[in-house]
Order: C-alpha cells, then structure tokens, then sequence
C-alpha cells in the first residue's frame, strides 16, 4: 500500500499562499489521475487542482476558507503500487489545459509513496501541465496569440450554428429569460440566440446587456442586524490594495481628456451587429475602442512600454489589457498580441475575456505580461475618471459613457452620440506631447472609425 501526499502547488507568477475555497473530494473517495481535488483562490484567480495520482482519499488537511502557504501538504491518499504506476504513466499524457496557465503548478506537486518510488519518477508531476523540463508546447513568449480563444469548458464544444432570433419566424425564450431581458433593457429581437433547440439563452441576454444595466439590476438588501462586518484583507482584494499603492506611489501620473462625436462608430457597431460575419459575438463600442488604442499604439509606440530605473523597454506588440469588474474584485486580463488580431478575432477575445472574468475562472497567466490597458467607465454610466495604471504599464485608457448629447455640426446644433476619451499615463517614460497625440489618435478613430481601414 503506497501513501500520497500532495502539497498545495505554486498556481504560477510566483504566488506564496492560497485559500482553500471548495474541496471537490472526501474522505474515502476514490480518485483517478487528473480528477479535480480542490477548488483554490489565490491572488489572482480561482483554480481547479487536478490530482497526479490514483487512490482512495484518506484525510483532508485543510479546511474550506484557511489560507496556507505554498508547498503545505493538503490531502492524503493511499493505493497500490499499480495506482502508483498508472498515475505517473497519465502524466505523460498531453496537456489538456493552458500550460502557460500553471506550469509552474507542477513544481511543487508531490506524490509520494512509502513502499515504492514509482510516483517519483521523472515526469510524475501535476496532470495536464507537462514536466518542468519538457513543457514543449508552452508558447513562447512574444509569440504570436492563437487566432481564436477557445471556449470556457462550460460551453459544448459544438452547437448548430447560432440562429439570429429577429430572423426567426417567433422569438424562442422561455419567461424567466423575457423577464431578465426586460429588466437588463435588452431587445429580444436584436439578440442572436444560440441554444440548441435555437431559443434565448440567460447568456445570450447577459451577453447583450451592458454593464450599467447589470449594476443597476442588482437588488437591494436589507440592513444587516450587524453594525460592523470585518472583512479579511486577502486574496484578490489584497492583490489590488497592494498594486494600486505601488503604482499612485511610484509613477507619477499624468492624465488627459477630450469629448469626441462618437455617432458614426454607434453606427458602425449596429452594422457590425447586424452582419453575418459577426453572428453570436458581442460587439460593442469597446471593440472600437481596443482596435483604435492599438491603431493609435503602432503611432505613437512609447505609450506601450514598460519602465525600470535602468531601462525603458518599448514593446513591439500590443498585449492589451481590460479592465473588468469581476464578483471577487477587479482583474485586469489581457488578450495576447491583439495587434495580430482581425476585428472579429478582436471582438471573440473580448468576448472570451470578459465571460472567463465574470466566472472568476481568469488564470494567472491571462493577467500577466500585460503592456497596455482600456477602462470602460462607460459601462457604469460614468462620463470620465482619473484611472491608477496597471503596475508595470505606462499607459491606460479611460472610455466614459456614449449618449445623446447637443453638438455643434457645421455651424448648427444638432443632437449626436457624445463620449469622453482621456487616461493616465507615467510621466517618466512619456512627456505631454505624446500623450497629446495618443488620446487625439484614439478620438480619432471613434469620430471616424474607417480610419481603421488604413
């Protein structure tokens, strides 16, 4: 009979400690190799740990909510010399999640066993993220992003085609799904849907409400009989108190904004919408918005680094960042090398980001290596704000809320689709007139969005 200790792992950049959120095991389970055991929280994402062995469970070391560090053992487990060998055996196996993800993880998972070393061969590390020395299919870093994210494991990985319901001869949702719609003020008729059976889903009309609509949505709840509640600083909430100090205290900010027409992209977005080539993929003015910063970023290329006392290293790829308000707090994630990337390509890693985020499913590994970022304040309903920069950027971009305003048009007033654009930026790597010209580009190209067209 072997026994298996596996030790809470690193879920990469470096973490020192994490919270055991949910076990998805007990006591006296059987377990197969790559089988979820543990459902963790570390400060930037939640994690789902496979096991790298095969047994009965016999003791859970750590209860839900306790923070431990990294490399404490956490679970025991018992089985035989066979489990040892089938274990070590499925790690071999090609990895079946983002290796850039955890990598790390398997660096400090351990499957140890009293009466054989079969679990300690080489290559007996974590399930599904390959061997520290072997991890051939890690991307390269700068290396191009693949042209379309895939799906959140939620979703089947193939359905009819989505059916656009104003094009059906009925709108197909059942009532709950009307009732939500008309609460999130969103138009059955311009929803695509993509259930099987070629209804309405809860996603589809989540997916078409803004975030403002979201917010407001939320109920309101009773005072609690308490008159104080004491929050843990930690995790994500720890992780953002941290960086938000290292950045207002270290680079010294300097911010710009200006109010643009931004009517002919609201109808750029409806024509985009109402294509076939865009067929169940959200499209909204931060679409726009993202392939204007990087149109604008190739023009002015020094709001796209990174500073050190040393050096200013000016990135020649756009790894953009968004902003995103998540039910564990903000994340910032980022889709890789968005420059490469078509507007549809754009507008489904947009989409993928942000339904990922509000799953509290964003890896460590999606919020990394950002180099530039957008802020959608619009979303809240708000015109403009003063954003702190990710740690580690030089620039972000503050997008406020478009809506009908009174605008001077050749001489006349006339009623038009108005927004504000501006952001901060370190004043140590770029001056004024840079800024100047970057935010100008940006409002540029939501005045006039065939400018994308150069």
């Amino acid at each position: 009979m072997s026994t298996f200790e596996f030790l809470l792992p690193d879920a990469g950049e470096g973490l020192t400690e994490a919270e055991i959120v949910e076990w998805k095991v007990k006591p006296g389970d059987e377990v197969a190799v790559n089988q979820i055991l543990v459902e963790i929280e570390t400060a930037k994402s939640l994690v789902e740990l496979p096991s790298p062995f095969a047994g009965t469970v016999t003791e859970l070391l750590v209860e839900p909510g306790q923070t431990v560090d990294v490399g404490t053992v956490i679970i025991r487990a018992s089985g035989g010399a066979g489990d040892a060998e089938t274990g070590a055996a499925d790690v071999a196996a090609p990895p079946t999640t983002d290796d850039d993800a955890l990598g790390a993880v398997a660096d400090t998972a351990s499957s140890i066993s009293s009466e054989t070393a079969a679990a300690e061969k080489p290559g007996a590390v974590l399930v599904g993220y390959g061997s520290k020395g072997g991890a051939t299919s890690r991307r390269r870093r700068g290396a191009a992003a693949p042209v379309a994210p895939s799906a959140p494991a939620t979703v089947p990985s193939a359905r009819p085609a989505s059916v656009p319901a104003a094009a059906a001869s009925a709108i197909i949702a059942k009532p709950p799904i009307r009732k939500l719609a008309k609460d999130l003020g969103v138009v059955l008729a311009d929803v695509t849907a993509t259930g099987l059976a070629g209804e309405i889903t809860r996603d589809d009309v989540i997916r078409n409400a803004t975030q403002a609509s979201l917010f407001r949505n939320i109920e309101t709840p009773e005072w609690s009989p308490e008159r104080e509640e004491k929050i843990p600083v930690k995790g994500v909430r720890k992780a953002i108190a941290a960086a938000m100090t290292e950045s207002a205290f270290t680079a010294p900010h300097v911010s710009v904004f200006v109010d643009i027409d931004a009517t002919r992209t609201m109808e750029f977005v409806k024509r985009l919408k109402n294509s076939p080539d865009f067929a169940g993929i959200r499209v909204s003015p931060l679409l726009i918005a993202a392939k204007a910063v990087i149109w604008a970023v190739r023009r002015n290329p020094m709001v796209n680094a990174t500073f050190t006392p040393a050096e200013i290293t000016v990135h020649h790829y756009v790894n953009l960042g968004i902003a995103a308000v998540t039910p564990r707090g903000l994340v910032v994630p980022n889709v890789k090398d968005a420059n490469e990337l078509s507007l549809r390509e754009l507008a489904v890693a947009l989409e993928q980001l942000t339904l990922t985020a509000r799953d509290g499913k964003t890896t460590s590994a999606d919020m990394s290596n950002g180099t530039i970022t957008i802020t959608n304040l619009g979303s809240f309903g708000m015109d403009t704000g003063t954003p702190i920069l990710n740690p580690g950027e030089v620039g972000i971009v503050a997008l406020g809320t478009i809506k009908q305003k009174p605008w001077v048009v050749d001489g006349e007033v006339r009623p038009r689709m108005v927004t504000t654009v501006g952001g901060s930026f370190d004043h140590r790597v770029v001056d004024g007139d840079v800024v100047s010209r970057f935010i100008a580009d940006v409002a540029s190209v939501l005045e006039e969005p065939a400018l994308l067209l150069d």
